[in-house]
C-alpha cells in the first residue's frame, strides 16, 4: 500500500507535467500562481535545510535511523513537503486553467492525505513523542488543517 501511494503521487505529478506540456504556449501564471510557486519552492527548500541528509524518505515508512524534526517549517506543519507539492500543483492548475488540472490536484490531495495518515501511524510507533508533536501541529496548513 505504501509504495502504491508513492506511485500514485508521482503518477499524478507526471499527469500534471503532461498537462503543463500540452498547455505550454498558453500558460499564464498571474500573481497568485507566481506567489504559489514561490511559496512552494521556499517551503520545500526550508524543509530540506531543516532536515539532516538522509532523513527524508519518499515512502511513508520512517528510516530506521530517522530523527523527528520539530523545528523549521515542522514546528507548524507535520508534512511541509506535501504542502509544497500541493502549492506547486495548485499553481500549475491555475496556469493550466482547466477542470482536468483541478481534478488532478484534488486526487493528489487525497493521495497525500492517505499517505500522510499512513506515515503518521508509523511515526507514532517509531517515535514515543510523535503523538504529542501531532497534537500541537497541523497536517498541511498551519493553524488551520
Amino acid at each position: 500500500m505504501a509504495y502504491g501511494l508513492v506511485f500514485a503521487q508521482f503518477g499524478l505529478l507526471a499527469v500534471l507535467f503532461w498537462q503543463i506540456y500540452q498547455a505550454w504556449p498558453a500558460l499564464t501564471f498571474g500573481s497568485v500562481g507566481v506567489a504559489l510557486l514561490a511559496a512552494s519552492v521556499t517551503l520545500a527548500a526550508w524543509a530540506l535545510v531543516s532536515n539532516r541528509p538522509g532523513n527524508f524518505n519518499i515512502s511513508p515508512e520512517p528510516r530506521e535511523d530517522a530523527r523527528l524534526v520539530t523545528f523549521g517549517p515542522y514546528q507548524w506543519v507535520r508534512h511541509p513537503m506535501y504542502t509544497s507539492l500541493l502549492l506547486f500543483a495548485g499553481a500549475m492548475a491555475l496556469a493550466i486553467d482547466g477542470w482536468w488540472a483541478w481534478y488532478t490536484w484534488t486526487v493528489l490531495l487525497l493521495v497525500l492525505w492517505f499517505k500522510s495518515a499512513m506515515e503518521e501511524h508509523l511515526l507514532t510507533q517509531h517515535f514515543s513523542d510523535y503523538a504529542l508533536y501531532r497534537k500541537r501541529t497541523k497536517r498541511f496548513l498551519p493553524w488551520i488543517w
